[in-house]
């Protein structure tokens, strides 16, 4: 790996126009007053990074579910889907991965399967790290049918700064393991609904990298992960 590697890396297309416009702003801040222009500088840098898309070590081991954003654990625990999806009224194990604005944002398939059903609904933008975001902040649901015929959901939450949820994936395609489905521009969430009998391999707190962190493990009688902060 080169050196430049380490620092510089792909964007996403969805991040040109804004690049752009921030640059352009720079120019004028710079013959505005200097100071101006460093700072519309640094914010230039951090609007590429936001929408950097770098590439990911992919387990290919079968059965391996991956986190599908960057971000930390923020919540684990039982709750009903989306009722738009049409999994039923029943409680799933459900898996929140919060993002940062200063994480990346791009959305990869937890694992390898048929899209069945993508629903958008409008919603608040309340923060996306608080539990009731789910039920009522803006939101694109994903279910995914695994060659198993268990279905998992994934869920894109908009947050606070979040204003736009993008979706690429449409019902019928077939995605692999840590394939990029979408992403949400500006701080937001992730929701992951794990099949009966599936128990997270992660924690409360941790730090999940998209398409590498596992999550869970499907079709083993694995038990859920315990950790300590330290």
């Amino acid at each position: 790996m080169k050196m430049t590697d380490t620092f510089l890396k792909p964007m996403h297309p969805e991040g040109y126009k804004f690049v752009a416009a921030f640059a352009v702003a720079t120019l004028v801040l710079f013959a505005l007053w200097d100071p101006l222009g460093w700072i519309g500088l640094g914010l230039t840098v951090w609007c590429y990074y936001f929408f950097r898309d770098p590439k990911r070590a992919v387990p290919l081991n079968a059965g391996l579910l991956v986190s599908p954003a960057d971000g930390v654990v923020s919540l684990i625990g039982p709750a009903v889907p989306p009722e738009e999806l049409g999994l039923g009224p029943d409680p799933m194990l459900r898996v929140s991965v919060f993002m940062s604005v200063f994480n990346c944002h791009v959305n990869r398939a937890p694992i390898a399967g048929t899209v069945t059903s993508v629903a958008y609904r409008k919603g608040l933008f309340l923060n996306a790290s608080l539990d009731k975001a789910s039920a009522d902040n803006e939101r694109n649901a994903l279910a995914i049918e695994m060659a198993d015929g268990r279905k998992i959901a994934v869920v894109q939450i908009a947050g606070l700064v979040a204003r736009r949820i993008v979706c690429w994936t449409k019902p019928g395609d077939a995605l692999r393991t840590g394939e990029r489905f979408g992403l949400i521009r500006f701080g937001s969430r992730l929701d992951v609904y794990l099949p009966e009998g599936v128990a997270p391999q992660v924690a409360l707190g941790q730090t999940m990298i998209a398409g590498e962190t596992v999550l869970a493990e499907v079709g083993q009688p694995t038990p859920a992960r315990a950790a300590r902060m330290e």
